[in-house]
């Protein structure tokens, strides 16, 4: 599994921080894209830290950056890497602060951010579909692999798509709280995984 310093860990983030605009689901695909792909974790791993930033508190963008920087860096890499996925928003939010009066209602300006929304919703899609696809689907690493799945049937993750399916059901009709439902994800995986 290759290496990353610290220094280009931090850039990397700083990187994700800068070009993240729509919320830290679409940080997901920046992170797959800089972190997976390099070969740093492998994407079963990063899902499973997907599903894990998601449950516990605060914004996912920002659970992300500490998890991976702390799974490749120990504590220190958790807070250098948090720190360099908050510091563009930081520094935008600081620069937007102190010019918004004098350029909130030009028409660039809303044109600019009406434009951002459909890029930003097709990247949290691209993010949610590769989540289903590693959750719901056994596909293989390679097309000799193919062959042993035992036809349509040996593509699907039987178990995962039956929690899911239960599971938005009982979202659907009860008034249950997520966290317990989170808690079921949580023990159906140490059961049946």
């Amino acid at each position: 599994m290759p290496s990353v310093s610290l220094f280009e860990l931090f850039c990397i983030f700083f990187y994700v921080g800068l070009f993240t605009i729509g919320g830290g689901l679409v940080a997901i695909t920046l992170m797959q894209q800089m972190i997976v792909e390099r070969g740093l974790i492998s994407p079963e791993q990063f899902y499973n830290m997907v599903a894990i930033s998601e449950s516990t508190p605060g914004p996912i963008g920002v659970n992300m950056a500490t998890y991976i920087g702390y799974e490749l860096h120990g504590i220190p890499g958790g807070i250098i890497v948090t720190v360099g996925e908050v510091l563009p928003s930081i520094i935008c939010i600081l620069i937007i602060a102190r010019f918004l009066t004098s350029f909130q209602n030009r028409p660039a300006v809303k044109t600019v951010f009406t434009t951002l929304r459909p890029a930003a919703t097709g990247l949290v899609l691209v993010a949610a579909v590769n989540i289903f696809v590693l959750a719901l689907l056994s596909i293989p690493e390679s097309a000799s692999a193919l062959k042993t799945l035992e036809g349509w049937s040996g593509l699907f993750k039987w178990k995962n798509i039956a929690f899911y399916a239960v599971a938005t059901a009982v979202a659907l009709k009860t008034k249950l709280h997520p966290i317990v439902l989170i808690l079921f994800g949580a023990l159906f995986g140490i059961m049946f995984l």
